[in-house]
């Protein structure tokens, strides 16, 4: 049997939504962009919504907008995509990593204020595998240092923390619609805030920062005048992906529920035969991932591989990666708790298509080959 480690779940609603956009003549971004958009915010509960290309742009929009600096500070968990490190990079600015809770691989809020200095701007707090991180005790945290916020929410959605919804909990908040994502749409990002200076800046600077959009300037309400009021980037979506966009956010609940039935079938196969993340009762996770820690991890992809069954590893931390290490000097033995993490973890098939066969099959190889 062959399971793959994740495939998107689309029906025909993509199909007639990308052919709309695509008969409609707006392939680039236009009205369903704006549509997409005002659904988004809707769900978030989230005052602004701001499309992009990609998670990573809106990080970097993100940290644009709250004003960071050359060699200023930005404080983000080590067990993470590259991307997070990336964006603060762009600025010249300097990324402080964290090590994590072993329980959730999520930041560990009690070791973020030592490594506060005067030249911290900013807590990128990530949410793994779907689990929001103790938002309470970073927002506290960066409240009484005049900090900011910015969430990774690249693996959550729909995350609940407290009975609020992720993209209302801190200055802005970023996500991700990468083809592997809760919500796919090939590519694709986008950032939720309260604040309407950050709204704006991040409109503007989508789109090599002209003061107006090509949806202003190509309707009949707009004009061919424009003026580039910042030196922005290319970071716009295209009513392509927002097409998609649209048709999974309308299905996004269902797939949640089928996301959290494999995960409660796993939970029950493995009960005290694996280690996994623990899941706080106060907030609702994604189930974007599902991890198992185990002592011969390289050797169980490989075993499992052989019986067609896809795994990975999420992730190999910001410190171990060689431009990342010799540039910011990071010492391997000041994680070490992601340095246990990474050693053991591995990530299984969780996708809303998988079918009750292919779950068994996944169960029943790993207990077979892991130790």
């Amino acid at each position: 049997m062959e399971v793959p480690f994740h495939r998107a779940y689309t029906t025909d609603r993509e199909k007639e939504l990308v052919a709309e956009a695509i008969d409609s003549g707006w392939i680039t971004m236009g009205p369903k962009t704006i549509l997409f958009e005002e659904k988004f915010k809707e769900y978030c509960g989230a005052k602004y919504a701001v499309s992009m290309n990609s998670a990573t742009a809106a990080l970097h929009l993100a940290l644009k907008a709250i004003g960071i600096k050359e060699n200023e500070e930005v404080i983000i968990p080590t067990n993470t995509f590259i991307s997070t490190a990336e964006v603060v990079t762009y600025f010249n600015a300097i990324p402080v990593l964290c090590d994590i809770d072993y329980k959730t691989h999520n930041i560990d809020p009690e070791k973020i204020e030592s490594l506060i200095t005067s030249k911290t701007r900013t807590i990128i707090p990530v949410h793994f595998g779907g689990q929001i991180c103790d938002m309470d005790e970073i927002n506290t945290i960066a409240k009484k240092y005049n900090l900011k916020v910015i969430e990774d929410a690249a693996h959550c959605l729909p995350g609940f923390y407290k009975g609020r919804n992720v993209g209302t909990l801190s200055d802005i908040t970023c996500f991700s619609f990468y083809a592997t994502k809760t919500l796919a749409t090939g590519e694709g990002g986008m950032a939720t805030t309260e604040n309407e200076d950050y709204s704006r800046s991040m409109k503007i600077n989508r789109l090599h920062g002209i003061s107006r959009d090509a949806w202003d300037r190509y309707t009949a309400n707009g004009s061919w005048y424009y003026e580039v009021v910042d030196n922005g980037n290319k970071y716009n979506t295209t009513d392509i992906n927002a097409a998609l966009g649209i048709a999974q956010l309308e299905k996004l609940e269902l797939m949640h529920e089928k996301r959290k039935a494999i995960a409660g079938k796993y939970d029950r196969a493995f009960a005290e035969k694996m280690e996994m993340l623990t899941l706080k009762t106060d907030r609702v996770s994604s189930y974007h991932l599902y991890v198992i820690k185990v002592n011969n991890r390289n050797e169980l992809i490989e075993l499992l591989k052989k019986e067609g069954i896809s795994a990975s590893v999420h992730f190999i931390p910001v410190h171990m990666h060689p431009y990342y290490r010799e540039r910011y000097m990071y010492r391997r033995e000041d994680y070490p708790v992601a340095n246990r993490v990474f050693e053991r973890s591995i990530s299984l098939p969780i996708y809303p298509g998988m079918s009750e066969e292919q779950v068994n099959y996944v169960t029943e190889k790993v207990l077979q080959h892991a130790r």
